[in-house]
C-alpha cells in the first residue's frame, strides 16, 4: 500500500497518490476505526460515538475531497458535520470538543507545497489523534485492501436532505473560546492604536483574525486572504523566504506587526515593525515570559527536542520544569492533556497554551502576541531585544540534507551514539540524548541534533549556540555525517 501515515496524518501529491479513490479507501479505514470498540477514551464517554466533524483548507479540490470523506463516513452510519467553507485546523479541532464529537477529519496538507493535499485525524479531546488511533486506521486500511473491500458511500445530496450530513460554521464557538482566553479589551486599549497586518498566506486562516478583532478599533489589514489554491506558487509556510508580501506591507508603513499563519493556520510566524522575522523560538519564549510574569501561570513547559534552550534558561529562572518530546505536536498534545502545562510548542511554529485545546494554533498565538504588546506597551522588536538580553544571545540553524540512499533511523542513531566524539570543533560534548535522533549537548548551552527521517532519505540537522561560529562548527559536523551516510 502506497498510503503512509506520518506524525500528523497522510499527505501526498494530488493526482498521484492523493486521488479520490485512495481518499475513499482512507476514509473507509477511518470509519472502521471510529466504529471499533474503545475509539473514545474514558474521559470522553459523553461524546457522541456516531458523530464526526469534517473540515478542509483552501487547496485545490479540498472542498470536493471533504465531501467524499463525508460521503464515506455517512455510508458507515456516522453522522457528519461538514464545514460550510474552508476553515483553520484549530477551529475544526475545537469544534470536536464543542459539539462533543468522536473526532474530526481535516483535509489539508498544512504548510506543504501546493501540489500536495492530505488528511489529519483529530481525537475527541480536540487535538491530533493518538499514535495508537493512527495505527488502528492503518490496520483497517491494510485489512480492507487484503479483503478487496470497497468503501461504503452515500449520495451527498440525499445525505444532506435526510440530515446524515449537515453543514456548519465553526467560527462563532471558536472565536468566543479565544475571546475567553485572550484579553481582547487590553488589546483594544493599546495607547497608539495597533495596526496589524494579517497574512493568511492564502490559507484557511483568512478573515479569522480580522473578524475576531472587529469592533476593537484595531486596524487589521489582511493580505493574501483571497482564494488562491496555488498559494501564489509558494509553500504556505511562515518562514522568511516566503514572506516578501508581509515585508513589503511593513516597509510601506501599513503595520506595526505582521501575524502570519500557514496553510491551515496551526502554525505562526511574526514580523516586527522593522521587517525582521521573529521565529517560533522567540515567539514561544516571549509568550512564556508574559504568561508567567504577567498572568501568574505555573506548571511545566513542553517543547520538542529541536526547540530553543532559551526556554530552559527561562524555566530555570522561574523554577519551572521543562519536558522535551520527539518532534511532532501529537507528543506535546499528550502531555498537555495529562499535566498542567503553561505552554507547549515546536520549532516549526505549532504552539498552544494552558486553557486551550491541545493543538497548535497560529490564530490564538497571534492574538496573544498582540495582548502582550498591549500589556508591555512596547513594539515587538523591543520586546524581542529585551528577551535576548536576558536569555540570549542565541543563534539557530536548521538544514535538511538529502542522502544518497535511504538509512534506517534507529541503526544510524545507534551508530552515532556508539561513535560519539568527545569534542565537536572546540566544544566539549557533555551529554547525549536519543529521544528523537541524537542530540549532542555541549558546554555553554550549545547543542546539535541529528534526526534521520523515518520516511525519506533525508537527514535533518539542527544546531543552537551562543554565537554564529559555534553553530557553524556544529553544522559542519552534521553535514559531514550526512556526506558519509
Amino acid at each position: 500500500m502506497s498510503i503512509q501515515f506520518g506524525t500528523d496524518g497522510w499527505r501526498a501529491v494530488i493526482g498521484d497518490t492523493f486521488t479520490f479513490g485512495n481518499l475513499r479507501l482512507v476514509s473507509q479505514a477511518i470509519a472502521d476505526a471510529v466504529n471499533s470498540p474503545d475509539w473514545l477514551d474514558k474521559e470522553h464517554q459523553n461524546h457522541d460515538p456516531n458523530l464526526m466533524i469534517v473540515g478542509y483548507d483552501t487547496r485545490f479540490l479540498s472542498d470536493r475531497f471533504a465531501r467524499e470523506v463525508a460521503r464515506v463516513l455517512a455510508g458507515n452510519g456516522i453522522r457528519v458535520c461538514l464545514s460550510h467553507a474552508d476553515a483553520p485546523t484549530p477551529a475544526i479541532s475545537y469544534s470536536v470538543k464543542h459539539l462533543k464529537a468522536a473526532g474530526a477529519v481535516m483535509v489539508t496538507a498544512s504548510h506543504n507545497a501546493p501540489r500536495y493535499n492530505g488528511v489529519k485525524i483529530k481525537a475527541a479531546y480536540g487535538g491530533s489523534a493518538q499514535p495508537s488511533q493512527y495505527r488502528r486506521v492503518e490496520v483497517c486500511l491494510n485489512d480492507n485492501e487484503t479483503r478487496a473491500r470497497s468503501p461504503n458511500l452515500v449520495d451527498f445530496d440525499q445525505a444532506l436532505a435526510n440530515g446524515t450530513i449537515t453543514r456548519f460554521n465553526p467560527f462563532q464557538p471558536y472565536a468566543k473560546h479565544l475571546q475567553n482566553i485572550i484579553d481582547i479589551e487590553r488589546i483594544a486599549n493599546y495607547p497608539d492604536r495597533l495596526h496589524v497586518i494579517a497574512d493568511a498566506m492564502y490559507g484557511s486562516g483568512r478573515s479569522y483574525l480580522k473578524s475576531i478583532l472587529g469592533g476593537t478599533g484595531i486596524e487589521v489589514m489582511e493580505i493574501r486572504g483571497e482564494m488562491n489554491p496555488g498559494f501564489g506558487g509558494i509553500h504556505p509556510e511562515p518562514i522568511m523566504k516566503y514572506l516578501g508580501a508581509t515585508a513589503s506591507a511593513i516597509a510601506n508603513g501599513k503595520g506595526d506587526v505582521g501575524i502570519i499563519t500557514d496553510g491551515d493556520a496551526d502554525r505562526i510566524g511574526i514580523m516586527d515593525n522593522r521587517g525582521q522575522f521573529i521565529d517560533p523560538h522567540r515567539i514561544m519564549s516571549l509568550c512564556l515570559k508574559y504568561l508567567v510574569e504577567k498572568k501568574g501561570l505555573t506548571g511545566s513547559v513542553v517543547k520538542t527536542v529541536s526547540t530553543t534552550h532559551m526556554l530552559n534558561r527561562q524555566a530555570s529562572l522561574y523554577d519551572l520544569q521543562v519536558k522535551e518530546t520527539p518532534v511532532g505536536f501529537n507528543h506535546i498534545s499528550s502531555l498537555m492533556r495529562s499535566e498542567n502545562v503553561i505552554i507547549g510548542g515546536e520549532e516549526s511554529g505549532g504552539i498552544s497554551i494552558n486553557g486551550h485545546i491541545p493543538e497548535g494554533d497560529g490564530i490564538l498565538i497571534g492574538l496573544l502576541i498582540l495582548e502582550l504588546m498591549a500589556e508591555y506597551v512596547a513594539p515587538i522588536h523591543d520586546l524581542v531585544s529585551d528577551l535576548l538580553k536576558n536569555f540570549g544571545p542565541v543563534e539557530y540553524i536548521r538544514d535538511d540534507l538529502r542522502l544518497s540512499h535511504p538509512v534506517e533511523k534507529n541503526e544510524l542513531v545507534a551508530h552515532l551514539y556508539k561513535h560519539a566524539p568527545n569534542k565537536i570543533g572546540h566544544l566539549q560534548v557533555s551529554n547525549l540524548q536519543t529521544n528523537d535522533g541524537i542530540k549532542y549537548l555541549m558546554e555553554n548551552d550549545n547543542w546539535l541534533l541529528i534526526r534521520p527521517s523515518g520516511t525519506e532519505p533525508v537527514l535533518r540537522i539542527y544546531a543552537e549556540g551562543r554565537n554564529k561560529e559555534d553553530v557553524e562548527a556544529l553544522m559542519a559536523y552534521g553535514r559531514k555525517i550526512a556526506e558519509n551516510s
